[in-house]
């Protein structure tokens, strides 16, 4: 994140010598370059100090007694291809761990500058997190919630278009995140193109999340969201944890199920038309006739654009926002 938290220096700072020493652990599987986050697009976010304890500090690289602020955007990189430098400096300092960024989509313009990019470097990260405006934290501003980027499967086909239009859609996987709660919304994300879903708001509410808000508060009164040991005792581990992987679980084999119920043998088999979406009182299309798929490297040729990329394309800047 914005903050380099674990892996900066003094000032607040990305340290490549501290993120080197975190990143090569075994448990590190992967590393995600958060950009925004769909329930706050360029807001940034911060730990109140009522809530920062000496273990966060420790691991955070924090002073104690002061709020832990994120800001809204990096100080590492500042264009398109910095952003994909920085993706290979961390790909490099992790020992070749895959690299990605997530995003929440706003201007298209930016998101084509970063396809640009990857033509102008060479430089194509390993998955990108496509993390739509729905998505949800309790700390979120109310303002920003649901009224601030692209909704998850309108950035979700942009994402995946721009990808098939500039002939890099093969070289990474696409993530899908904001609001998956079960089996019928992976199912229709992986339909328009997701490779793999992200779903934190099911497993909290497993956990048992009531949605009070108060997470930025240090009161949260099921104990999930707060440092408060008298609070967090409220949480049963054992009894939780079972819960959260019965409904993973469920989830999985009811995505099973329904790829079965569709007449078809694995995921690979799904496509746009396999999903229905009602659009008007008696009228319902498909999700090829309302999602389509432009030409596979369309936006690199001499032909033609097609109309609605045109002036976004055109804009787009590898070397600014």
């Amino acid at each position: 994140g914005t903050g380099y938290f674990g892996c900066r220096n003094s000032d607040g700072g990305f340290d490549e010598a501290e993120f080197a020493k975190q990143a090569c652990q075994d448990a590190v599987k992967m590393i995600e370059i958060k950009l925004s986050q769909g329930a706050k697009p360029g807001h940034g976010g911060i730990l109140p100090a009522a809530k920062l304890t000496q273990e966060i500090a420790d691991i955070r690289h924090v002073p104690m007694g002061h709020d832990v602020v994120s800001p809204p955007a990096h100080t590492a990189f500042s264009t398109p291809a910095g952003l994909l430098e920085f993706v290979a400096k961390l790909r490099c300092l992790s020992g070749g761990k895959p690299v990605g960024f997530k995003l929440c989509i706003g201007d298209q313009v930016e998101f084509l500058a970063i396809c640009k990019a990857m033509h102008k470097t060479g430089i194509t990260p390993d998955f990108i997190t496509v993390d739509g405006g729905e998505g949800g934290t309790g700390a979120a501003p109310i303002e920003l919630t649901n009224s601030v980027g692209t909704p998850l499967r309108d950035a979700l086909i942009f994402v995946h278009n721009a990808l098939i239009g500039t002939g890099l859609r093969e070289q990474m996987r696409i993530i899908a995140s904001a609001k998956v709660m079960s089996a019928f919304h992976i199912l229709r994300l992986m339909a328009l193109g997701a490779d793999s879903v992200n779903s934190a708001r099911a497993m909290m509410f497993a956990l048992g999340c009531i949605q009070a808000r108060h997470c930025n508060t240090g009161t949260c009164p099921t104990g999930i969201a707060t440092q408060n040991p008298t609070r967090s005792n409220a949480l049963d581990v054992e009894l939780k944890s079972t819960r959260v992987a019965n409904y993973h679980a469920s989830m999985v084999s009811n995505l099973m199920e329904l790829i079965g119920v569709a007449g078809l043998n694995s995921l690979e088999e799904l496509r746009p038309r396999h999903i229905n979406r009602r659009v008007g009182g008696t009228d319902t299309r498909n999700y090829s006739q309302l999602y389509p798929v432009i030409e596979y490297g369309c936006l690199l040729t001499e032909k033609p654009l097609p109309e609605a990329w045109l002036e976004a394309w055109n804009r787009a800047d590898p070397e600014a926002w």
